[in-house]
């Protein structure tokens, strides 16, 4: 029996092995249908086959259309009229090959035969959305390439390619988000909270629905001390479903633009509780270190009593602060009410303890502080919006339920009763 010896293919090698896989390629037919089928994701092939069998299944596949090649002058209608190099785009690279061209006889423009099997390849790429994903989990466009898998041939990578299908594939993120319906979406508390990129603000809405799942609603432009800013946001929520009549707890960062655009577009029906720890913040940003910790105690310490107790003490406290620190004792004042707003409702601690601020909204605006956090120059505020919202929708997919939510119930039923939304109301 003949020895037979095998010999590894390189890269030099490769029109050989694909003038060998169109000959004796007939296993490679049914992926071409698959392909052309969109049953069969190109990057399975490269794993099967690799570069030189994509290339066979492209010639395969211009043989369809134009017969096989012929010594001598061309009879059919559609001519062979050699090859073109191009690229294959897989989930994470592109793919250089080279692709035979087709045409049909005659003079005149626009002669260029489509490839069936290429065009598939082309319409079905998963580049876009992969490399979304990837930035998205913190790698920066300029070490875009560090990260990519090692493969011969591989190219347009660069970052200004990667910038590209990034923009294209947040663009289209971006637009999902702004026009996602909220019909059907029982929302029980709203949160809005703002986000600081450069010189841009972005102003934040997450809903929360009475099984406790956070929702995000919607985004702008624009600071929340801005009240066309906020009753846009708001009003664009509205319009894509959600029940304005329905009765909801908004917790908010304290700006007084966002009580009166809540009033405008969901009524003063609605209980309003302002962030604790924006209160604390602010009184504390005008308080020497030395009173910070005292004040700060105290202020806690009175969030825990009955609303008008919590009031009284909070007011006695800014008695003893007017003389030295006026400022200080005015912002403690600002809002009092609405600090108690929660108490008010006698919901248990365990449910309060994540109603009393926004932090249930800052969490995931903190993840998108750390996915954003490799950009050093936002270009515009569209460029802010784009990757706010690819991080917001990134993130909502793993974002827990709030805490306490197996005690929403009671809130839910609190809203409900009429002569709490009066008390409220009064308040």
């Amino acid at each position: 029996m003949p020895q037979t010896t095998y010999q590894i293919a390189n890269k030099a090698d490769s029109r050989k092995m694909t003038e060998f896989l169109c000959q004796e390629g007939q296993f490679l037919l049914p992926m071409v249908e698959l392909i052309t089928g969109a049953e069969m994701a190109v990057d399975e092939l490269i794993d099967v086959t690799g570069r030189a069998a994509i290339e066979a299944v492209l010639t395969l596949s211009a043989q369809e259309v134009a017969g096989p090649k012929h010594a001598g002058k061309a009879a059919g209608e559609i001519t062979w009229y050699g090859r073109q190099k191009t690229t294959i785009p897989l989930s994470e690279r592109k793919l250089r090959v080279d692709k035979p061209r087709l045409r049909r006889k005659g003079p005149g423009p626009d002669k260029e035969v489509p490839i069936p099997v290429y065009e598939a390849m082309r319409a079905n790429s998963r580049l876009g959305p992969r490399l979304l994903e990837i930035l998205m989990h913190g790698i920066s466009t300029r070490s875009y390439q560090k990260v990519l898998p090692e493969m011969a041939e591989t190219v347009a990578i660069s970052k200004s390619n990667v910038s590209r299908e990034f923009i294209e594939a947040s663009e289209q993120t971006l637009k999902e988000l702004c026009e996602r319906r909220l019909e059907g979406q029982d929302i029980l508390i709203v949160y809005l909270d703002g986000l600081v990129f450069g010189p841009t603000h972005v102003l934040v809405a997450l809903g929360v629905d009475p099984q406790g799942y956070k929702h995000v609603l919607g985004l702008r432009e624009g600071s929340s001390e801005n009240t066309t800013v906020v009753k846009d946001l708001l009003t664009d929520i509205v319009s894509r479903g959600l029940d304005p009549g329905r009765r909801r707890l908004f917790v908010i960062d304290g700006s007084k633009a966002l009580r009166r655009a809540i009033d405008e577009v969901f009524g003063d029906q609605n209980p309003i509780q302002r962030c604790r720890n924006h209160k604390i913040r602010n009184v504390l940003d005008y308080l020497p270190q030395d009173r910070k910790d005292t004040v700060r105690c105290a202020m806690k310490a009175a969030f825990q009593l009955e609303a008008d107790k919590g009031i009284a003490k909070l007011k006695k406290l800014s008695e003893w602060l007017m003389p030295e620190f006026p400022s200080a004792a005015e912002s403690l004042l600002e809002g009092l009410e609405e600090m108690f707003t929660i108490n008010r409702l006698e919901l248990p601690s365990s449910l309060r303890r994540c109603l009393a601020g926004t932090n249930v909204i800052e969490s995931p605006n903190g993840g998108i502080r750390r996915k954003t956090g490799r950009v050093t120059r936002w270009r515009d505020g569209q460029m802010v919006l784009r990757w706010t919202a690819s991080a917001l929708v990134a993130l909502e997919k793993r974002l827990r339920r709030i805490m306490g939510y197996q005690q929403l119930w009671m809130l839910e039923a609190k809203l409900q009763e009429p002569a709490v939304a009066k008390r409220l109301q009064s308040a």
